[in-house]
């Protein structure tokens, strides 16, 4: 901070970094191998050796990389970089050309979350010159968007080493608020399969459409259940377990019966709860109620789930030696939660203590016009320098 308390002048490289990384189309869908490669290169010129994790089908990757002594427990600065999809939003800028306006810095993922990413980049050279006693861990993942699939075999290699790290700070984007909790998720899509017939004849045929909505007024039951009398939380919002459903398709015409629908649908959950439990009423009542009714009209008829994608609550205890040190960093007086995922609960789960902070809102992220205020990088930087400074110190 300066003597006037104002945050210290954003490095210049931050939004150049930002810039590059924005221009990259990382959208899930797409690989991110340019991206990682070119964050190995940044690396590699500030003597930083990165260690590359390819996906199954290489087309997506990866990348961790160790500043600091290897023999000791580290902090992981972890960041996917990955980005949500542009289609059909209204955006007023390119999405994937860095825009400057008013101390704003619009582009898909400057928010969520190559802001925080650029950031790191942008310190690497104050990490490489500080003699850190505690290692900074870069791990820079893909598919967090659709599943958080990238960070998981990069955590089973964590798993695999003679030294575990000792913390993980996940940089979505906070406000820089220190966050120690989020709720966990599980997605599911769901199949229904009837008899398709004319209309003119339809009690011949099943209609999968119908039967589609009559699960779906089931979830919606669950739901209303557990906003009035679930468990609850004044820590989250909202306070309760949430269950939806997001997507519907079914039909060709109005004059046939249709023999095919799909639905998506997702729980979300406080922390320790089981989203599985949620969707196991769901499944229940279509195997009980449902697919029996169906298959006394023809026995071909069938209701099928298949899991989308999901990822564990996050439930830092404020008295973990983490929360402490990142309340340090940050200047924090509390701590708080927020309603999105993270990567977080994953690596808990792999016993390495979790908290999320970092630049941005997600009020802007997923949306057209997505931006993070030169503010919110600054602060990052500030208190990543704040972090290097700490482990040269004494570590954690």
């Amino acid at each position: 901070m300066t003597a006037e308390g104002a945050p210290a002048r954003t490095l210049p490289a931050s939004d150049e970094i930002l810039e590059r990384l924005i221009g990259f189309d990382t959208v899930s869908r797409n690989s991110n191998r340019a991206l990682i490669d070119f964050i190995a290169d940044l690396l590699d010129d500030h003597g930083v050796k990165a260690e590359i994790q390819l996906s199954d089908d290489g087309r997506k990757a990866n990348l961790f990389a160790t500043i600091g002594p290897e023999d000791v427990g580290g902090i992981i600065l972890s960041g996917h970089t990955d980005v949500v999809p542009v289609d059909e939003q209204p955006w007023t800028v390119d999405p994937f050309r860095l825009s400057r306006k008013d101390g704003r810095l619009y582009g898909r993922g400057t928010a969520d979350m190559k802001g925080f990413i650029a950031v790191v980049l942008a310190c690497v050279p104050y990490f490489t010159q500080r003699r850190l006693k505690t290692p900074i861990h870069l791990a820079f993942s893909y598919d967090e968007e659709v599943g958080c699939l990238g960070v998981r075999p990069l955590i089973a290699a964590l798993r695999e080493r003679p030294v575990r790290p000792r913390g993980c700070i996940i940089g979505e984007p906070t406000e820089m608020r220190l966050v120690t909790g989020h709720k966990g998720k599980l997605a599911v899509r769901c199949d229904v399969r009837g008899l398709a017939c004319h209309s003119a004849h339809a009690p011949d045929g099943v209609n999968a459409v119908e039967y589609a909505a009559e699960l779906i007024h089931r979830i919606r039951a669950i739901a209303r259940r557990e906003e009035s009398g679930g468990e609850r939380s004044a820590d989250f919002d909202p306070p309760f377990a949430t269950i939806q459903c997001g997507v519907v398709s079914g039909g060709t015409a109005v004059n046939i019966v249709p023999d095919r629908a799909r639905f998506d649908f997702e729980a979300r959950v406080l922390p320790g709860q089981s989203a599985e439990a949620l969707v196991d009423e769901v499944k229940r009542f279509a195997a009980e109620e449902l697919v029996p009714d169906m298959r006394r009209r023809w026995q071909g008829a069938d209701i099928l789930f298949s899991e989308l994608s999901s990822y564990p609550g996050l439930a830092c205890p404020a008295d973990t030696p983490l929360v402490a040190f990142v309340r340090e960093l940050t200047g924090a007086n509390k701590t708080g939660t927020v309603s999105f995922g993270t990567e977080g609960g994953l690596y808990d789960e792999a016993g390495i203590p979790t908290v999320v902070c970092g630049p941005g809102s997600m009020a802007q992220g997923h949306k057209p016009d997505e931006y993070v205020t030169l503010d919110q990088l600054r602060r990052c930087e500030d208190m990543l320098r704040r972090l290097a400074d700490r482990l040269e110190e004494v570590g954690l």
